[in-house]
C-alpha cells in the first residue's frame, strides 16, 4: 500500500467543481500522490474524464455493505454515504493514510507529502477552535450552537474527557490505523456500522478526531486547517472586500472551498470572483438599491462625486438588473 493519497467522494451533480479541482491537482499534485474518486456507479462512465496514472474512479458500490437508503439524522441518503465513504475507504488497502477532499476545493498552491505527514507512518492531526467562527452573528445563529449539540454527543459517545481541542470541519487525513481501531475497539463492541454512528451526530471528522485523542492510537502531532473554507457568503464576500486574491491566500493554505451548500445557486462561484459579481451574487437587490442609493445621496448630490466614478456600483447593480447594464455601458 501507499503512505498516503488523496480521496474525492463526487458524483454528476458536482461535476463542473470536480474538473475546477481536478485541474488544480493535476496542476499542483508535484509528489503525484495517488487520487481516488468514488462516484455512484451511474456515474463511472462520466468520471472516466479524469482517471490518468496518478487518478483512479471507483464505484461507491464498494462500500454497499455500509450504504444507507434512507434519511439519516435529518439528511439525505447521498450526505450520509458520503461521510460513510470517507470513514470506510481505508477498508479497501489502498493507502495508510489519505486526505479526504470535497468537490468544490481547488488546490492553490504545490503540496507533496509533508503537507500531510508529520514523520514516516504518522499524519499531522488536523484541529482547530474555530474561535473565528463562534464571534460571527451569524454563523453562531444558523450553525455554531447546533453543531457544537451534535459533537457534544460524539464527545459522550466515546467517553472523552481530556481537552476538548475541538476539531475540524473536513479536508483532514484519516489514518487507516487510527480507523480500524475505531472499528474494532468501538463499532463493533455495540454492534454498530458507521451509519449508526452518523445517526448520532453526523459529523464523520469529528468521530475521528475524538477517537484519536481519546485513545492516542498513532502519536497526535497537531496542525491548523490546510483549507481555507468560506462557510457563508459573508466570508467569502470578506475576503473580496480586504482584497485577498488566491495567491495571497496560497501563503497560508493549501486550498481554499467556497462552500456549494450557499453558492451553488450562483455558479461555480470562485475565490478569484471579482467583488462586483460577489456583490452581485449574494447581496439582495434591496440592500444594492439601498447602498446604491447612499452612494448617490453621500457622494453625487453632497460631495458631487461626477457619476461616472460610480461605474462599480452601478455595474454590480447591472449584474441583478440587465436594464441598467446600458446605462452602465454608456456612461
Amino acid at each position: 500500500m501507499t503512505e498516503l493519497a488523496l480521496l474525492v467522494k463526487s458524483y454528476h451533480g458536482d461535476f463542473e467543481y470536480a474538473e475546477r479541482l481536478m485541474q488544480s491537482i493535476n496542476a499542483h499534485n508535484i509528489d503525484a500522490l495517488p487520487v481516488y474518486i468514488v462516484v455512484p456507479e451511474k456515474d463511472l462512465q462520466q468520471f472516466k474524464v479524469f482517471a490518468s496514472d496518478t487518478t483512479k474512479i471507483l464505484s461507491e458500490n464498494l462500500f454497499e455493505n455500509h450504504l444507507v437508503h434512507g434519511e439519516t439524522a435529518g439528511f439525505r441518503p447521498g450526505y450520509i454515504n458520503q461521510e460513510i465513504i470517507k470513514l470506510a475507504f481505508w477498508e479497501l488497502d489502498l493507502c495508510d493514510n489519505y486526505f479526504c477532499v470535497d468537490s468544490d476545493a481547488e488546490f492553490i498552491r504545490d503540496f507533496d507529502r509533508a503537507d500531510f505527514m508529520a514523520q514516516p507512518g504518522i499524519p499531522f492531526t488536523f484541529l482547530t477552535e474555530d474561535r473565528e467562527l463562534v464571534v460571527e452573528p451569524d454563523y453562531y445563529q444558523s450553525t455554531w450552537v447546533n453543531r457544537m449539540k451534535s459533537l457534544e454527543k460524539i464527545r459522550e459517545s466515546i467517553g472523552y474527557t481530556g481537552p476538548w481541542l475541538f476539531t475540524v470541519h473536513g479536508h483532514a487525513v484519516f489514518s487507516a490505523t487510527v480507523l480500524q481501531s475505531f472499528v474494532t475497539d468501538f463499532l463493533e463492541p455495540r454492534g454498530w456500522d458507521y451509519k449508526d454512528a452518523l445517526a448520532i451526530s453526523p459529523y464523520e471528522p469529528t468521530w475521528y478526531n475524538t477517537w484519536l485523542l481519546h485513545t492516542g492510537v498513532i502519536e497526535i502531532i497537531p496542525r491548523e486547517p490546510l483549507v481555507k473554507t468560506f462557510h457563508n457568503a459573508q466570508q467569502h464576500l470578506e475576503y473580496q472586500l480586504r482584497g485577498i486574491r488566491k495567491e495571497d491566500a496560497a501563503r497560508g493554505f493549501l486550498a481554499v472551498v467556497v462552500n456549494s451548500n450557499y453558492s451553488r445557486g450562483h455558479g461555480v462561484m470562485d475565490a478569484e470572483n471579482s467583488l462586483k459579481d460577489t456583490l452581485a451574487a449574494y447581496i439582495p437587490l434591496p440592500q444594492l438599491l439601498r447602498a446604491l442609493g447612499f452612494k448617490l445621496r453621500r457622494d453625487v448630490f453632497i460631495r458631487r462625486t461626477p457619476l461616472r466614478k460610480l461605474r462599480f456600483w452601478l455595474g454590480a447593480l447591472a449584474l441583478k438588473i440587465p436594464g441598467v447594464r446600458r446605462l452602465v455601458q454608456s456612461g
